[in-house]
């Protein structure tokens, strides 16, 4: 049986009337090479450490594959990502319960967990780009980002409390810090207080589109950092909104933001490629901890193939418009790309 809009060849065999043929640039390896639009190297990734000051690595349950390093630790896991050719990390602090207070002052300890780790790594690998986060819920007794009244999110009071602690970190030698925190206005004040201490090149990665999203509790359990009382509802994002992004992204662009972060990734892929077309800035997007451990758990269970779905799911942030891609996988992933297993 024959199509009537097929023919024959002179060869005698079936042939459509058709001269556009994607398969023709699909059809070697080399042709495949040559065309390719996107492409993931290990520059393109920042890896998330936590840390902690205890004496032992913690292995965190519910995200398999990560710990909790000491500081020492913290040092040789920065080394062996940095030979795979991963350019940068981002610092977690596990905070003692006996710290942590509602205005969150061991966030701008000089002497704390994180300066302390900043000078570590930069003393040893001074060419490893060190990325802090900027937020109050490590050091909250309330578990949330900011100074809590009468059960109220104060977003002021706790802007103060963030530029204190992002100088802190640029004192202790941190290339990027990056408010999580979501505060209006949070963007404009840090930078303001950066440079007028004199950090004029430390640079600001936003988290612009930060969803209040269902995919954080692994990480959440990681720095024991579960909301004190009811949710983030109130300064993170609506999951539902799209538009909302465009705003917070022109705020953080024009106080100062180097780049702009959406978080989560993989059910925000329509935001980054907004933030793309609409921005001149550079994008970054965070493939969250249930992201992360959602691909573990059918890895276990040999639903899927880790490394290439894994590798898969981060060229799709590429593909996406994400410059740069915050992943657990961030050592692992390039030792795949290094061709290693």
């Amino acid at each position: 049986i024959i199509s009537p809009t097929m023919g024959m060849s002179n060869k005698d065999r079936p042939l459509i009337d058709q001269r556009t043929r994607p398969r023709r640039n699909r059809r070697t390896d080399g042709m495949r090479d040559m065309i390719r639009e996107n492409f993931l190297t290990p520059a393109n990734m920042i890896y998330p450490l936590f840390i902690h000051n205890g004496k032992e690595n913690q292995a965190i349950a519910s995200m398999p594959g990560c710990e909790r390093h000491t500081l020492e630790s913290m040092l040789n896991e920065v080394g062996e990502a940095r030979a795979e050719g991963v350019r940068s990390v981002i610092l977690f602090p596990k905070v003692e319960d006996e710290k942590k207070t509602n205005f969150g002052e061991e966030a701008y300890n000089p002497e704390g967990i994180v300066p302390t780790a900043i000078r570590m790594i930069k003393a040893k690998y001074p060419d490893m780009l060190v990325i802090t986060d900027v937020a109050l819920d490590p050091y909250s007794n309330m578990g949330h980002d900011g100074i809590v009244e009468n059960g109220v999110i104060l977003n002021d009071e706790t802007v103060q409390q963030l530029c204190r602690q992002a100088v802190a970190q640029a004192e202790a030698g941190a290339d990027i810090v990056a408010p999580s925190d979501m505060m209006d206005g949070r963007i404009g004040a840090i930078r303001d207080a950066l440079d007028i201490e004199g950090f004029t090149n430390v640079s600001i990665i936003a988290y612009t589109a930060k969803y209040a999203s269902a995919y954080y509790g692994p990480f959440r359990d990681a720095l024991d950092s579960h909301p004190g009382f009811g949710n983030k509802k109130t300064y993170q994002m609506d999951p539902a909104n799209s538009r909302e992004a465009l705003l917070e992204a022109e705020l953080d662009s024009s106080e100062g933001a180097d780049m702009l972060m959406v978080k989560p990734g993989l059910p925000y892929l329509d935001i980054i490629r907004q933030l793309k077309d609409n921005t001149d800035i550079p994008v970054v997007a965070y493939h969250v901890s249930g992201e992360y451990s959602m691909l573990k758990a059918a890895a276990e269970r040999g639903w899927l193939n880790e490394k290439d779905v894994a590798l898969e799911t981060l060229l799709g942030f590429r593909r996406a418009g994400a410059d740069v891609i915050v992943t657990y996988y961030a050592k692992q992933a390039a030792k795949w790309l290094n061709g290693k297993e």
